[in-house]
C-alpha cells in the first residue's frame, strides 16, 4: 500500500513517500480501515522532531487524525462490520497514541483496535470526522465538558487561526460568549472575523493584552471591573504573562498546551491578587468526538478546513503547519 513513513527524526523533509508498504492484516479485537481523510496536528510536527523521553519505533506511519471505512475485521470483534464508516480515537488504551507508538493515518490502511472505533453519523463527511479528535475533541472538552464558558463571557483566543484556535472559536460562540480572536496576519485576522469572532487582533502588530485593557478596563482587585473573563492560552512561551494581566478578577486562563514553549516567565502576584483560576485540560474522550458529530449532523458546526491535499504531498501539508500558513485544518486523502 502507499504510505509516508518516518525513518529517523529530523526535519520534515525526513518524511518518505512509498507505494509498497505492506498492508496491515486485521488480528484479534482489532479491524483494518480504509483510510479515507486525516488531518495533521502540531503534534505530528513533533513527532517527526523528536520529543524527550518518547521512543517512537521505527519506521513510522505518522498521523494521529484518521476516519474511514471498515475493510477487515478481526476474530473477537463484535458490533463492526466490513462497510461501517468510522472515526478513530487516536489513543490506544494498552499502547498509546497512533501515529506514534502504532502506525497511523498516513497510508491507505490502517489496523485499529476495535476499542478505537466511533460510529460515523450518515450527514458527517470523512474529512469533517478526521479533523475532530486532537484539535476540536480537545477544544470541546476544555470549554464544553468542563464548562468553563458560559454564555455573555468575553474569551480571548490565542493562536485562533489553527485547528483547535478555530475549534475554540466556533465552539465559545456556539456557547454565547464575546469572542476576541489572534491571529499573526491580516488574512487570518479577516477569516477569523468572517468565522463569527467579535473582534481580532493581529498579534504582530498589536499587543492583545494592552488591546484587551484599554477596551474592557484595567482588571481591579477589589472589584469584578475591567479585563476579559478568559484567555484561551495553548502556546505558552512569551504570551503566558501578557494573558495573566488581562483577565479580570476571578477569571480563567484556559490551558491545553503550549506550542511556544512550556516553561514561561511567570508573576504569581497576579494568581493571587486578582484570584485568577489556571485550568487545565488534557485531551478527550469518545463523548467528545460523539458530541462534536452530533452538531455537525445537526448543522450547529462546521469544522475548518483550509486544504485537502493527496497522499504523496502530505510532506508539503505538514510543512504549511509548521510555517504557520494555514487557517483551519489540513487534510489528507489517501
Amino acid at each position: 500500500m502507499k504510505a509516508v513513513l518516518l525513518r529517523q527524526h529530523g526535519a520534515i523533509d525526513s518524511l518518505e513517500y512509498v507505494t509498497d508498504f505492506p498492508d496491515p492484516v486485521a488480528t484479534e479485537g482489532h479491524v483494518v480501515i480504509r483510510v479515507k481523510a486525516t488531518s495533521f496536528n502540531y503534534h505530528d510536527i513533533f513527532t517527526v522532531r523528536g520529543m524527550p523521553g518518547i521512543k517512537v519505533p521505527m519506521p513510522m506511519i505518522i498521523g494521529l487524525d484518521m476516519a474511514g471505512e471498515i475493510v477487515e475485521v478481526g476474530s473477537g470483534v463484535s458490533g463492526w462490520q466490513v462497510g461501517d464508516r468510522v472515526l478513530v480515537n487516536p489513543l490506544n488504551r494498552k499502547l498509546g497514541l497512533m501515529g506514534e507508538m502504532m502506525h497511523g493515518g498516513l497510508a491507505e490502511r490502517c489496523l485499529v483496535a476495535a476499542h478505537q472505533l466511533i460510529r460515523m453519523p450518515e450527514r458527517v463527511s470523512f474529512e469533517q470526522a478526521a479533523s475532530l479528535p486532537v484539535a476540536y475533541g480537545t477544544a470541546h472538552r476544555m470549554l464544553i465538558t468542563h464548562k468553563t464558558i458560559a454564555a455573555g463571557e468575553k474569551v480571548l483566543v490565542l493562536g485562533a487561526s489553527g485547528g483547535v484556535g478555530t475549534g475554540c472559536v466556533i465552539l465559545a460562540k456556539l456557547l454565547g460568549a464575546e469572542v476576541i480572536a489572534c491571529a499573526g496576519s491580516a488574512d487570518k485576522v479577516q477569516r477569523l472575523q468572517e468565522l463569527g469572532a467579535d473582534h481580532v487582533i493581529n498579534y504582530r502588530e498589536v499587543d492583545f493584552s494592552k488591546w484587551a485593557i484599554e477596551k474592557f478596563g484595567k482588571p481591579q482587585r477589589r472589584t469584578y471591573d475591567g479585563g476579559v473573563d478568559a484567555v484561551i492560552n495553548f502556546t505558552g512561551g512569551d504570551t503566558w504573562l501578557p494573558s495573566l494581566k488581562c483577565v479580570k478578577r476571578g477569571g480563567k486562563i484556559l490551558v491545553c498546551g503550549a506550542t511556544a514553549g512550556f516553561d514561561p516567565k511567570e508573576d504569581l502576584r497576579y494568581v493571587w491578587s486578582f484570584e485568577l483560576k489556571i485550568i487545565g485540560s488534557n485531551s478527550f474522550y469518545d463523548a467528545d468526538l460523539k458530541a462534536l458529530m452530533d452538531l455537525i449532523q445537526q448543522n450547529r458546526i462546521k469544522p475548518v478546513i483550509d486544504v485537502v491535499l493527496p497522499l504523496e504531498k502530505a510532506a508539503q501539508g505538514l510543512k504549511m503547519i509548521e510555517n504557520r500558513s494555514v487557517f483551519g485544518k489540513v487534510v489528507i486523502c489517501p
